[in-house]
Formats: C-alpha cells, structure tokens, sequence
C-alpha cells in the first residue's frame, strides 16, 4: 500500500496510522532518488512510524507499507446492525460448499478497513484511492469509482484497477470479486449497474429498476445533482450488514436478489426502501459525512427520512404512512428498554450508535422539522447544509445553522429537545364541551427528571358533523388547556391530526368517536388507527361494519389490518364475514392480503375451509402457499399433508421455513432426512426459525436416531458466522433437553465458548 499524507496543521515527524492483524514487512518512505527504510513500532492495531523528518502542513510525503492482512485471524467482534468486523471476507473459497458461489467483498463501517489496507481509520478524515485488483479472468471486480485499467496478465489472471478521483471517508473503501452478471442502466450519462448472480440477471431491473427514477428524484428534490462518478449496487453472500453506502458502489445482502415469483411478494418495506436508503447516503453520509460516530444521526436519520420521500412520492400518502407507522413502532419498541439523546458522546461501544434512535427516531424527527418549517424552507436548507459542507465532515451544529441560516428563525429549542436530549413526550389528551365552549386538556406525563418539557407545535382537528376545522397549537407546559368555540358538540375531537409527533399519545376517545375518525379520515394513519384501538370490540354492531368497511379500503395495508383483526370473529352477521374473508384468501390483488386471510380463516379452530387452504397451496404467491401450509398443519389431514409433502423440493426459503414448522407439528420419522437434505437451501434470516423448527421435531424421534440432527445443531450453534443462526441452533437444542438431559453439558460448552456479547446475553435471559 503507498499513501499519500500530510499534516491537518502542526508539523508531523511521526505518523499513526490503524492497521489491524497484520504481519508487516517493510515501511518505506517514497522518494523521487529510491525508497527509504523507515523504523516503526506495531502493536497488532496500529503502526507508529518514524518519520525521516519533521513535515509542515504545506508539504505532502508519501509512505510505502508491505504488509499481509490476516483479518480470519482477528478476534471476533460485530453488532446488532453490523454482525462482524472483520473488514475483508472470502466466501466459500475452496469451493467446498453446494450452491454457494466463491466471492471475496469488505466491509468498512465502523472502522473495519484497517483490518485490511492500512490507513487513519477514522469519519473525520477523507482521501482519495486507486485499488488495483489480480483476479482469476473468470471473475467480475468492483470497486469506487471508475475501472480505469484492465489488464491480462501472462498467467491467465486479470488485473483490473480502480481509481476515485473525489475524496471520500475511509470506511467508504470497499472491494468486491465474484463471479457476477453486470446488468447496465445509465441517468444523465453516469454508469448505473447492477451486480448480481448469474441466475438473477433477469429479474436485476425488476429490482434495481427504479434506481434511476430516485437518482433524479432526490438530485431534484435536493437541488443537488448526483455528485459521484459512477452508482453500482451488488449483491453478495454472507453479507455481515443489511446493506452498506460505500461511495459510488452500494453492498446488499444476496437476499435482495429474487426470482420473478419471489417478486410477487416484494413489499416496498423490504429491498426498494434499501435501495432507496443506501442511495440517498451519498449526500447525507458520503458526500457530507458525520464527524464522528457520536453524530451518526447525520448519516443515518437522513437515509432513514430518505424511505418516506421516495415512498410518499412513488406510491402517495398512505405507503408513506406506513413508512411513519413502522418507524414509530420500532423506535418506541427499543425505547422500553432504552432511552438515549439521538446525538450522543458516550457509549460503551460505537456499534451501539447502530441502533433505532439514531435511524427510526432520527427519521421522524426530520419529519417533524419539516412539518414545522415547511417543505420550501425543509429543502432549502438541506440544499444549504450540503453545498456549505461538501466533502467535509460535521457536527450536529452545522445542520442546526443550515436550517437557521435559510428559515431565519432560532432553531435551538427543536435541535435541543429532539437531537441533544433523550427520551420523548408521553401525551394524555382528555377534552370536554359545555356551552359553546371545547376544552382541549394536554399532559406531559413523561419522568421529566431526565428527560424534557417538550415544546409541541401540533395541529388539533374539530369535527363538527361533516365539517373539520384545523387549529394550531404550541405546547410549553406540563399542563395546558387550550379553549375553542364550538356550536355543538363535536362529532371528534383530533389531536395531531396530521400524525407527525413522535411520542406516546393517549388520546381520550369513545367508540363511536373512533368510529366517527375512521369513516373521516384525512390519512392512512387516521385510518389504521381506530382498527388497532377497537380489536377487542369487534362483535360491536358499530365497529364489526367499520371492519367490514375497511375490507374495502384502496390500500392493502388497511385491508390486511382488517383481517388481522377478525380473527376469530364473534360479532354479528358472522356467515358473511367468513364468506368475505374467503373471498379475499382468493381474490385480493395482494399476496399479503390473500395470506392473511387464510391466517385469519385458521384462527375458526372448529371450521373448515379446506378448499381455501387447497387453493393457497396452488397460488403464485409463496407467501400465500406459507400461509396454507401453517393452516393445514393446524389440522392436517393425511390428505392435506401429502400435499404440503409434495411441496418438498420448493426453491423458496420462506416456504421451506413454513414446511418445517408444519413437520414439526404433524410429521413423522419420514421427514428427517428432508431436513438435513434442505437445509442448506435455506437463507441465514430464514435459519432461525427453521433450526428451531428441527429441533421441535426432533423431539418424537428416539434420542438413538436424532445424532445427526444434533450433531448439526451443535456445530451451527457453535461455528455459523451469523449470531442469530446460532442463536436458533442453539434454542433447537434446547427443546430437546428435557427428552436427552445430556445436552445440558453441550449447551453449558457452548455458552461458555460463546464470544459474541448479545449470544452471552441471550443466553443468560434463556
């Protein structure tokens, strides 16, 4: 490696720099009269070299490093979001292992780089790079950047070289080799290419297709063009991430690839809002970059909000919704346990920043900017934030002054109680009428010892009959009630009518109120709301035709919430309902609505709908074939579960974790060697499941026959690369303890050897 440098500021004779694992050989200074031999100390993680001479930020000197990178040697690290860091890693690289292709690709974030190339391993500092890369001719290389050069090489191997020309944050490098179909799309004359198995060359623009479209929407809407020379995606197996944002070349896991059956299930929740996602970072977190780890927000919370303007402007308001109502459930799902400020200075571990305040929680709270200063003003300043500080790295500050600096207004309390304190407003809504007069009553109830008095611009809606009336409204207090003229009584009363507050609302309203909202409704969120609030009082005349109605509703989201909720329907008209539920298990335009349906016609236990169940197991969708296969197993017969047998050789993961529960349940000796034959066929997140699954069924066979299976579980649960995959080997051996007392040795081994912290503490917990 050879790297150019020079000094931020104070004059420099010794240079630092992050190399991880290595075995160096020599450290040479890069002359125009030759190389000079430059002593050096190593620790194993950083290099600290001894310069010829004292350097002044004036001039630049370059250093020649000859090394060996051992990063399998490294010891085991890696998070929730990011399941090891490593740094560089070799797939299946003796070709030993069935239908799995060899690959070698990296992964930088956080400081993972430096396991493999030596450099100041930190998102404060930026640089330029050339990769060149020897590869077997058959192979497809990617890197940052243009391919400048390639090369055949007497031997039968390739040299490709690679070069970014605009500088970029160290954890951005990235390098991938494979055998890969190259898929080609351009905007505005720039490369777009998709990289992926050969097998899925067909269906890549299916994928990766509106790629394009969102290069153009968010260059717009930002008033920035894209700013890199080239965009890649690829698709790689074993992938340690969900997806990574290296500069102009974006990893996935292999799992975004699919065939196009797998197609007809694809949510835009799942691989478009990746891509969306991972692309919008090359403005927020690779063209202005967080200055450290503590202000990932800046990367992160942007990429997240990135999710709901592509969504909001490909598919309307209401997947946009949904975007809002997932975030806001995951966020406040983590913050049961855990309450931190989204811009924080101390953590145990950096990888902890990877978590659902600094992406769900910051993505809401952009909202909420947004729909405090307006979309004129929102965009604006972004346009600022990213033209003042291109190829810089920041602090929380500069947003803040972005957003000051366009709107003129003192932003301070917002990036206070939003940005720099944790925690978030726990809201009790009551109100009364008397005499022409509404009073509204808003509480904080949040412990305001350790977190804050929130100021809350909001919206209140006034129904009147058919006549909605909007008011705005700032709280600052504790306790506030706020009055309003009303003739008659309302029919609702809304706050935050516009669903933008992140927080807890607990909103005072009666049945009819909430029935009243949902026929009313200005949004998707309105909508699902009185759907999730009277699930227990669906036998209500009321509320069992709100269902019924929503049964009807444009979006499927409402229409799959629906179903959700009539599972075993007691309410009135119940032949209809059931007949209606039917119709939607075949009918609905939407796979998952079609496999709701049959999930909410399994939960009538003493009811047969085996000829809906007969039609799942024959729909294009494999969402829906799942879905029958779980109500079948419920009940099977010798009938119906011949046909789940006949589904044994599907090519699809889910269907196979569907089948796997169904063995579990209802299967017999018959099936052991089907587990062991397909498990190889089924994709890490679908393990989990799948592992337990085989364990489950492991449980009616004699402990003589099961050694095997066991055998399988304990090596999975002791050497798969991925936590949750052991995880799930680990709990299939549990259910079998109680019939083999013995592997309470093996389980006890297997904690104790565990090195990954959220294993040790899973296994505490079981």
């Amino acid at each position: 490696a050879v790297l150019t440098l020079r000094p931020h500021f104070y004059p420099q004779s010794t240079l630092l720099l992050d190399a991880k694992g290595f075995d160096i050989k020599t450290v040479q200074l890069v002359g125009e009269k030759g190389d000079k031999t430059l002593t050096y100390k190593y620790d194993k993680a950083q290099l600290s070299i001894t310069l010829d001479r004292a350097y002044t930020r004036e001039q630049t000197y370059q250093v020649r490093i000859n090394y060996v990178a051992k990063p399998n040697e490294l010891p085991q690290g890696g998070s929730a979001a990011i399941t090891s860091d490593k740094g560089l890693y070799f797939i299946n690289p003796l070709g030993q292992e069935r239908n799995k292709p060899r690959q070698i690709w990296t992964q930088g974030e956080t400081q993972s780089n430096s396991c493999w190339f030596p450099t100041i391993d930190h998102p404060n500092q930026r640089m330029t790079q050339e990769i060149s890369m020897t590869v077997d001719n058959q192979y497809k290389t990617l890197s940052n950047g243009l391919l400048v050069a390639s090369r055949k090489n007497a031997d039968g191997t390739r040299t490709d070289t690679w070069r970014q020309s605009l500088a970029a944050a160290p954890y951005l490098t990235m390098m991938a080799v494979g055998d890969f179909a190259v898929v080609s799309d351009t905007w505005h004359g720039k490369a777009v290419d998709y990289y992926v198995e050969p097998r899925y060359k067909n269906t890549a623009k299916a994928v990766f297709g509106n790629t394009p479209e969102m290069l153009e929407f968010y260059s717009k809407r930002l008033g920035l063009d894209f700013p890199w020379e080239k965009y890649a995606q690829i698709a790689v197996r074993d992938y340690v991430s969900g997806a990574m944002e290296n500069t102009t070349a974006t990893v996935h896991g292999n799992t975004i690839q699919a065939t196009s059956r797998e197609l007809l299930d694809t949510q835009y929740e799942g691989s478009e809002s990746t891509i969306a996602h991972e692309l919008f970072h090359h403005w927020f977190g690779d063209y202005v970059t967080c200055e450290s780890w503590s202000n990932l927000p800046l990367n992160e919370s942007f990429a997240n909000y990135s999710q709901y303007l592509w969504a909001e402007h490909k598919y309307g308001p209401d997947q946009a919704g949904l975007v809002q109502q997932h975030d806001l459930a995951a966020y406040l799902e983590e913050a049961n346990d855990k309450r931190e400020p989204l811009i924080r200075y101390r953590y145990q571990n950096r990888e902890d920043m990877f978590d659902r305040h600094s992406y769900e929680k910051g993505g809401r709270v952009l909202h909420m900017l947004r729909k405090h200063v307006g979309d004129d003003a929102f965009f604006a300043a972004l346009n600022h934030y990213l033209t003042k500080n291109k190829y810089t790295a920041v602090e929380i500050s500069k947003l803040r002054e972005a957003f000051e600096e366009t709107t003129g207004e003192d932003l301070m309390w917002f990036f206070d109680q939003w940005f720099m304190q944790r925690g978030h407003p726990e809201l009790k809504i009551t109100h009364s009428y008397s005499n022409g007069q509404l009073l509204l009553r808003v509480r904080q109830m949040q412990d305001t010892l350790f977190q804050p008095i929130y100021r809350l611009p909001v919206t209140v809606t006034i129904w009147q009959k058919d006549k909605a009336n909007d008011h705005r409204i700032t709280i600052t207090k504790t306790d506030e009630t706020f009055s309003f003229l009303a003739a008659d009584r309302p029919s609702l009363v809304k706050f935050d009518s516009e669903a933008q507050l992140l927080g807890e609302i607990d909103e005072e309203r009666s049945s009819e109120e909430l029935v009243f909202q949902f026929y009313h409704a200005r949004n998707y969120l309105q909508r699902a709301e009185p759907l999730e609030l009277l699930h227990n009082k669906a036998a209500d005349a009321g509320v069992s035709g709100m269902y019924r109605n929503a049964l009807q509703d444009n979006f499927y989201a409402i229409r799959r919430s629906a179903l959700d909720h009539l599972r075993a329907y007691r309410g009135s008209a119940p032949t209809a309902v059931r007949s209606e539920i039917q119709h939607f298990a075949t009918a609905d335009p939407s796979s998952a609505v079609r496999a709701q349906a049959i999930t909410t016609l399994a939960s009538f236990s003493s009811e047969n709908f085996s000829t809906v169940y007969q039609a799942g197991l024959r729909d294009s969708s494999y969402l829906v074939e799942a879905a029958a296969v779980a109500a079948i197993a419920k009940a099977p017969t010798p009938a119906s579960f011949q046909q789940v047998v006949a589904m044994e050789n599907t090519n699809s993961s889910a269907l196979l974790v569907a089948i796997a529960e169904c063995y579990a349940k209802a299967g017999t000796m018959e099936q052991y060697p089907w587990f062991l034959r397909r498990l190889p066929d089924v994709n890490d997140l679908d393990l989990y499941a799948y592992l337990q699954s085989f364990g489950a069924f492991m449980v009616q066979m004699p402990v003589i026959e099961r050694e095997k299976g066991v055998k399988t579980l304990e090596t999975l649960a002791r050497t798969h690369p991925q936590y949750y995959v052991r995880l799930g080997a680990y709990k299939g051996l549990l259910t079998l303890v109680p019939s083999n007392p013995a592997l309470k040795e093996t389980l006890r081994d297997i904690r104790d050897n565990e090195k990954d912290e959220r294993l040790k503490a899973y296994y505490g917990l079981i």
